[in-house]
């Protein structure tokens, strides 16, 4: 299968720098291309003079993790692309279980790599971990990362599963079911795109897999630390674009009301952290939400089946008030 690893750049020369050449050495059974976010520093010259083989593609302006990804993949003919942050080293042999299983799988439209964290080799990494799953109530976590605790790589997510997303930092997608569902989200601009990306894949009938013979190391924070607010804004705010447009029947609207309580007290807890600027953050994200609510329910309107999610009434109740912090105690 024709695969292209396609790295998304913004004024990102010293992360190129630092991960690029793990991509080049082990992915040769792929076209590399870097996608740049028309970036001012010197990350295209640095790429055309030292990694010759690297497609360069470039985008008109910085639309984002998901403009810039749907523009660079729609120049693009491969049977499988490979969306992988610039802050991401591979190891050997890291594209072949990936692949494989594609081949084998026909109804599989997206696989995942073990995804450990960079700076700490042997801890699972926030971003994807062993895969993600979503509660009912519309949370996102993973095995080896709920909430803020990441667990050690002890081998106990060495099994290949299902899962319902994969992590943007090294999500593999056919092309013709990106195509089908219509790419990525521009409005999310960043941050949990890739869990709309993979509810639209999951209600279009596809399965999605998490393969651990692939392993791969993230460092994380790249873009925008999670001490950001901005960070902050668009993970609340999208958050609640995913339950709108993908959340099944009418206990989206109960559950929207019950986020704005939920994200209330999550306000009330950065308040006493002192983390003002948070709060406003979340506060912030609900009225951008409102604002783009008739966007989001045509969109939801736009969708011919819904699938509910979820064994876990809520990883809240479970990580919080139950004390249950690794995916093994749920």
């Amino acid at each position: 299968m024709k695969t292209a690893v396609v790295i998304l750049n913004w004024n990102g020369v010293e992360l190129l720098k630092k991960f690029l050449p793990s991509v080049v050495n082990f992915s040769s059974e792929a076209n590399i291309y870097v996608a740049d976010n028309a970036s001012t520093d010197d990350s295209v010259e640095f790429v055309k003079k030292n990694f010759p083989t690297v497609k360069i593609i470039q985008n008109k302006e910085n639309g984002g993790f998901a403009k810039g990804y749907n523009e660079a993949l729609s120049q693009l003919k491969e049977e499988v692309f490979v969306l992988l942050n610039s802050d991401v080293a591979v190891t050997e042999n890291w594209l072949n279980s990936l692949i494989k299983h594609l081949k084998l799988n026909p109804k599989t439209a997206v696989v995942q790599p073990k995804i450990l964290d960079y700076k700490r080799k042997d801890y699972f990494e926030y971003a994807g971990a062993a895969g993600g799953f979503i509660d009912k109530l519309g949370y996102p976590y993973c095995r080896g990362r709920i909430f803020e605790t990441l667990e050690k790589d002890e081998g106990q997510y060495d099994d290949s599963c299902s899962i319902l997303w994969a992590s943007g930092a090294c999500l593999v997608i056919r092309r013709k079911v990106f195509e089908e569902v219509g790419g990525l989200d521009e409005d999310y601009f960043a941050h949990q795109e890739e869990i709309d990306l993979c509810w639209r894949v999951n209600n279009a009938g596809y399965h999605l897999k998490y393969i651990p013979q692939s392993k791969v190391y993230h460092l994380g924070g790249a873009t925008l630390s999670v001490m950001n607010p901005q960070k902050t804004y668009l993970n609340f705010r999208n958050s609640l674009f995913n339950l709108l447009k993908n959340m099944p029947g009418l206990q989206v609207y109960g559950l929207i009301f019950l986020r704005l309580v939920l994200d209330g007290i999550a306000g009330i807890k950065f308040i006493f952290e002192g983390k003002i600027k948070h709060t406003f953050a979340i506060i912030r994200a609900h009225f951008g939400f409102y604002k783009r609510f008739p966007k989001m329910y045509k969109k939801r309107k736009q969708q011919t089946s819904k699938k509910a999610y979820g064994e876990e009434k809520s990883i809240v109740w479970k990580y919080y008030i139950e004390g249950k912090k690794k995916f093994s105690e749920l």
